[in-house]
């Protein structure tokens, strides 16, 4: 019986209206500026507005959440005789998924007769909401818990995330790059091509001389590694509309067709990657 309900967090950049309208409910996780004591979530605060927080100066931060929230956001669904079927934001970039399990262990021994299956998902941003429709489709088309839960695993490795920045002040206040990279990679015009690896960690693949060239890589990475060039691909982005106009015109030329979701890439990736943040999802081959 298809009696369960499956879940997300908001590091999933998926608008919030197209989660409801999928009827797929998702955690908010926190997010703050180092200037003031107050925690934001998307809904305090739109990524556009937050984008040009950034913008102007302000220094955002995310925060682990604690396995509270989760048992909050689960236990409803709970009394209402449902099982959950939840997909997390990846374990190599935070605590997220490790929270869930613990309320999930929690609400178990509160619940016997319920089902809680946590899946890392080893995915971030808008490739773990390429993830969540993936298996959404699979459970409106009959599958059980345990069948969506087994595509899930299964397919988690094969969702490609491939990113690029416009500032690299973003990655260096994150130590994805150290100061001279920073520094000789400013001054030449350098930018990085990053992707998820199999560990759910953010890794620099590459550099190229550009924008223009690392949006083009991007595009270069759906020809070489997609498994269906007609299939769903996702791209989100950091408040760069020009660059996204200018992907979706290589993918047209690459492929004969655009993505299928356009969306903002959120505060929570966002703080660490900035304005101007660009990435592609897709289901390749491999990562």
């Amino acid at each position: 019986m298809n009696n369960y309900v499956l879940m997300t967090d908001s590091s999933c950049d998926i608008d919030r209206a197209t989660l409801q309208e999928w009827g797929v409910p998702s955690a908010e996780l926190w997010f703050a500026f180092t200037d003031e004591e107050k925690e934001y979530t998307g809904v305090d605060m739109p990524e556009k507005e937050f984008y040009a927080a950034m913008r102007s100066g302000r220094v955002a931060k995310t925060s682990a959440v604690n396995s509270q929230t989760f048992v909050l956001f689960f236990e409803p669904y709970l009394k209402q005789g449902l099982d959950i079927l939840y997909l997390g934001f990846s374990s190599g970039l935070s605590t997220t998924v490790h929270s869930a399990e613990t309320a999930a262990k929690e609400l178990t021994e509160r619940y016997p007769d319920r089902t809680i299956r946590v899946v890392d998902t080893l995915c971030a941003s808008t490739g773990q909401g390429l993830l969540v429709w993936l298996t959404l489709k699979k459970k409106n088309a009959g599958a059980s818990l345990d069948e969506a839960a087994e595509f899930a695993e299964n397919t988690k490795l094969h969702i490609d995330h491939w990113f690029t920045v416009s500032d690299l002040i973003y990655l260096k206040r994150g130590g994805r790059i150290n100061a001279l990279s920073y520094f000789a990679g400013t001054a030449l015009n350098v930018k990085p091509v990053l992707h998820v690896d199999n560990e759910g960690h953010l890794i620099n693949m590459f550099k190229v001389r550009g924008r223009k060239a690392s949006v083009k890589a991007l595009a270069d990475k759906l020809a070489e590694l997609a498994v269906n060039k007609e299939g769903e691909y996702f791209i989100c982005n950091g408040d760069c509309p020009e660059d996204v106009e200018y992907l979706q015109d290589l993918l047209e030329k690459t492929t004969g067709h655009r993505a299928n979701r356009v969306e903002y890439t959120g505060a929570v990736i966002g703080a660490h990657s900035g304005p101007g943040t660009l990435a592609l999802f897709f289901v390749g081959r491999e990562r």
